[in-house]
C-alpha cells in the first residue's frame, strides 16, 4: 500500500498577508536607518496608502515598528520639527491594529506646544490641522482662509498647463487634504477638475507615471472620471515594475512610484501590492519609459517663437510632422483622452503676453 501525502499550498489571502508583512519589514527594518527623516518619509507614505485603501494588514507584520512605537514620545520631543511625519505614522499604525493609543495624546501635546504656527505652507498646516482633528483634538486655528487659498491655488487650470512638477504634486496633495484621503467629498468644483486634467496630461506625455498615478487618485477622490488610456498606463507600468532582493536591493530605487501606481490600482477597484516579496532588503525599479514626447514638443514650441499659435487645430498637422513618429502617437492619444484638450493646448502655447501687447498697441 502506497503513502498518501498531503501537499498543501498557501491560500491567496495567505500569500498576499506574506506580501504585506514582508513589505512593511522591508520599510521598516532594511531601506532607512531607522528614525532618520527618508526612513519617516518613506515609512508615513507605505503606512498611509495601506491605511486609506483598508487593507488588511497581519498583526504580526506591525512588530516591525514595536521598537519606534514604544520610543514615539521621546523622538517626537527632540524632534519636534518632524511632527508630521511621527504623529502620521503613529495614527496609522493604530488605525492598522497597532495597541497602545498613544496618538490622541500625542497630537494634544502637539496642539499644547503651538507647533502647527511653525508651518509656512498652507498646504503644510493644513495636514497639520487634519492630523489633529482626525483624533479629535482642536487646532485652535482659524482654516476658512487656508483653506480659500488652497481651492484658489487648485482652480487656476492655466497653472496646471505648464509643465511645473512641484506645482503639479500640491495639487494632487490638496485635492488628498480637503478629501482627507478619500473620507469625504472636496467640494471643488468643475475648474479643479480640470487642473488635474491639464496635469494629468502633462504627466501622461511625459510618461511620468508616479504623478500621473496620484492625478488619478486625486480625481476618484473628486468623483471624476479619469480616462482609461491614463488608468491603463499605470496599470501597465504597475505590472513592469522590477524588484531586486538581497544584495541586489539599492537605496535609490522608484519606491514611490511604486507605491503610488498601487494606490491607484486599489482606487480603480484592483488588487493592489500583487507583486510577491520576500522579508529583508528590496528595491524596486520601474520599467524603461518609452518616448516622451514632452520635452521634444516644448523645444519645437520654444522654438517657433512669433510663429506660435495657442490654437491646436491650427497647430495639431505641424507638430505631429515636428517630432518623432511614437511621440506623435502619443500626442495624438493625448488628444483623445482629455475632453479639454484644446483649452489645455491654448495655455500650454504661452501666447498671451504677446496678445496683450498687440491689444495694447492697437487699442
Amino acid at each position: 500500500m502506497s503513502n498518501v501525502i498531503n501537499l498543501t499550498f498557501p491560500s491567496r489571502s495567505e500569500q498576499r498577508a506574506a506580501s504585506i508583512a514582508a513589505l512593511l519589514d522591508t520599510f521598516a527594518t532594511h531601506r532607512r536607518k531607522d528614525g532618520d527623516v527618508f526612513w519617516m518619509k518613506e515609512n508615513a507614505e507605505i503606512l498611509n496608502i495601506l491605511e486609506c485603501t483598508g487593507q488588511t494588514v497581519p498583526r504580526d507584520a506591525l512588530d516591525a515598528y514595536a521598537g519606534f512605537y514604544a520610543t514615539i514620545e521621546e523622538r517626537l520631543e527632540f524632534f519636534p520639527q518632524y511632527y508630521r511625519f511621527l504623529l502620521s505614522i503613529c495614527q496609522d499604525l493604530e488605525s492598522l491594529g497597532m495597541e497602545g493609543g498613544k496618538g490622541r495624546r500625542l497630537a494634544q501635546w502637539i496642539s499644547d506646544e503651538g507647533l502647527i504656527e511653525a508651518e509656512l505652507s498652507d498646504l503644510q498646516r493644513g495636514e497639520a490641522v487634519r492630523l489633529l482633528t482626525r483624533v479629535g483634538v482642536s487646532p485652535r486655528v482659524d482654516m476658512t482662509p487656508i483653506n480659500d487659498r488652497l481651492r484658489a491655488f487648485a482652480g487656476r487650470s492655466a497653472t496646471f498647463a505648464v509643465p511645473n512638477k512641484k506645482a503639479a504634486y500640491e495639487l494632487t496633495h490638496i485635492v488628498f487634504y480637503l478629501s482627507e484621503y478619500g473620507r469625504r467629498d472636496p467640494g471643488l468644483g468643475a475648474n479643479v477638475v480640470q487642473s488635474l486634467k491639464f496635469s494629468g496630461t502633462l504627466a501622461f506625455l511625459d510618461c511620468n507615471f508616479d504623478l500621473l498615478a496620484e492625478i488619478l487618485v486625486a480625481l476618484s477622490f473628486c468623483g471624476a472620471d479619469a480616462p482609461d488610456v491614463w488608468k491603463d498606463a499605470v496599470a501597465s507600468s504597475t505590472a513592469r515594475f522590477g524588484v531586486s532582493e538581497g544584495q541586489d536591493a539599492v537605496l535609490q530605487d522608484d519606491y514611490h512610484e511604486y507605491l503610488v501606481c498601487n494606490w491607484a490600482l486599489s482606487e480603480a477597484g484592483q488588487k493592489p501590492f500583487q507583486a510577491p516579496l520576500r522579508p529583508g532588503p528590496v528595491s524596486f525599479h520601474a520599467a524603461p519609459k518609452s518616448a516622451a514626447p514632452l520635452r521634444e514638443l516644448s523645444e519645437v514650441m520654444h522654438g517657433l517663437n512669433a510663429r506660435r499659435s495657442s490654437d491646436w487645430s491650427g497647430m495639431r498637422d505641424f507638430l505631429c510632422d515636428s517630432v518623432s513618429p511614437e511621440s506623435a502617437d502619443i500626442l495624438l492619444t493625448a488628444e483623445a483622452a482629455c475632453d479639454c484638450f484644446e483649452d489645455f493646448f491654448a495655455d500650454f502655447a504661452r501666447t498671451g503676453l504677446r496678445g496683450a501687447q498687440l491689444g495694447a498697441l492697437t487699442a
